[in-house]
């Protein structure tokens, strides 16, 4: 295809996160279908802020390899453009080499050749501070404080790009396409928009989409979604001969993970749901009419960052005494004050309390919720603490765990004399070193001079075993 208008774009989206998986027999059936790309998202903030913090994804190297195999013979078998966004689960620079490393594996196995673009979304500290002092960043809502200062102790920064660098990158001819944090609905809407697929009907049938089966009735398990893009209208139905989808699921789809049910709003603009209609075309495929696209007046681009927050130790332990389930507030906020007095002993001078947390979660209670758990009255016979330590080292949080361990294990209670064990720990040594831990700590926006600066893209001709750099 080319960037001229269409009648009609294909698409086949395998899964809704790169490594979660899909049935290979779904695959084929979508591909039958002779979809003009593969589409596929691989990343979220969903699983926290450590990926984006360490630089680790969230799924294992050999699950991600599976499912990227599939799609990329798949789409050789096709002639047709791949595209990922989100690689590594966080998109930044060591997101995006992990990714590039393994799809390299797979052309060196299976003796592939194509064009790849690689798009970065990584933002670089001098960049950001340019913007930030020319008041072009932009908090949302709610969002930290965010200053030189922020910038400089995160680990990393990432811009979510929108459609246009990847249609950069289909106009330069690119067969498979990875890029960084993005869009998860821009992956999608990016191609049909390129073919002439109204703008307001290649947005919802993105959205729909970047969650593979996710729109679908009772879904088993994650698989494929396939979708067929008109000028006023879109129809979508999975391959999956098992699954059907309906008005209901692919309405109520629209509204996932969005805080309006009717906007959702994109670098380029926003998407508008208002008189988008859904109609069953059958008992499995529902199509969609009536969505439209309003182009934004200011192009933006979303951040996100993460910084470390310290290094961690847990203790986790049962409490099965009726008398401490009772007090369970009471005796926990003792045992607080317990080890902050006993820090103090420990360490004197060289550890304030404002330097290490201490949390206690209370399964069985409201260890889920916390203070907006609804149900007061303690139901369990048996409750579950996880005393969290967060210090600045890891040493120093192996420590505090340690101490916590042993006073949770023998604090008194009002009924009981003499010494009483509380807590029974599962694991020895009761107390287990997290490592390193993160937070988010940008929630802004940038306002680029283009769509483009913010995500440079290098271009490589891979064939088996060698790799050649393309000029940009």
């Amino acid at each position: 295809m080319t960037s001229s208008a269409s009648e009609e774009v294909r698409v086949l989206a395998p899964n809704g996160v790169l490594g979660s998986g899909f049935l290979e027999e779904s695959f084929e059936k979508g591909l039958a279908q002779k979809p003009h790309f593969i589409g596929c998202d691989a990343g979220s903030t969903d699983p926290g802020p450590s990926h984006l913090g360490s630089g680790e994804p969230a799924f294992p190297r050999e699950a991600v390899r599976r499912d990227l195999r599939l799609m990329l013979l798949g789409a050789r078998r096709l002639k047709i453009p791949l595209i990922i966004g989100s690689t590594g689960t966080a998109g930044g620079d060591p997101h995006l080499a992990w990714g590039y490393e393994i799809l390299k594996e797979i052309a060196v196995a299976e003796n592939l050749q194509f064009k790849v673009a690689l798009i970065h979304s990584e933002q670089g500290k001098a960049y950001l501070k340019k913007r930030l002092a020319e008041g072009r960043i932009k908090p949302l809502d709610p969002a930290p404080e965010f200053n030189e200062k922020v910038i400089e102790r995160s680990s990393h920064i990432v811009g979510m790009m929108g459609a246009e660098p990847f249609q950069r990158a289909l106009q330069a001819g690119a067969d498979v396409i990875l890029a960084g944090r993005a869009s998860d609905t821009a992956i999608f809407a990016s191609f049909a928009e390129l073919h002439g697929i109204p703008s307001g009907i290649a947005w919802h049938a993105a959205k729909i989409l970047e969650c593979g089966a996710a729109a679908v009735v009772n879904r088993k398990s994650p698989d494929c979604m396939f979708a067929w893009l008109r000028k006023d209208h879109f129809v979508v139905e999975p391959p999956n001969p098992e699954y059907h989808c309906t008005p209901q699921s692919v309405a109520s789809h629209s509204l996932y993970e969005n805080s309006d049910p009717y906007k959702l709003v994109e670098c380029s603009g926003t998407l508008d749901l208002t008189n988008s209609r859904y109609e069953a075309l059958n008992d499995r495929s529902v199509r969609v009419t009536g969505s439209t696209f309003a182009p934004a007046a200011r192009y933006t681009v979303k951040l996100e960052g993460a910084e470390l927050a310290g290094y961690q130790s847990i203790v986790i332990g049962s409490v099965r005494d009726p008398f401490i389930i009772r007090q369970i507030d009471d005796w926990t906020t003792r045992l607080i004050e317990r080890l902050h007095a006993r820090v103090k002993q420990v360490y004197g001078d060289r550890m304030k309390p404002d330097q290490y947390v201490l949390n206690i979660r209370i399964y069985g209670k409201n260890g889920t919720m916390g203070p907006l758990e609804p149900v007061k009255e303690i139901r369990s016979h048996e409750l579950c603490l996880l005393i969290e330590v967060t210090a600045p080292s890891q040493e120093i949080a192996s420590s505090i765990a340690g101490i916590a361990r042993h006073q949770g294990l023998h604090l008194p209670i009002p009924e009981w004399s003499g010494l009483i064990t509380a807590l029974a720990c599962p694991y020895n040594p009761a107390h287990l070193d997290r490592g390193a831990v993160y937070r988010f700590n940008v929630n802004h926006i940038v306002e680029p001079d283009d769509a483009y600066e913010m995500f440079p893209t290098e271009y490589f001709a891979i064939d088996g075993a060698t790799q050649r750099k393309l000029p940009q």
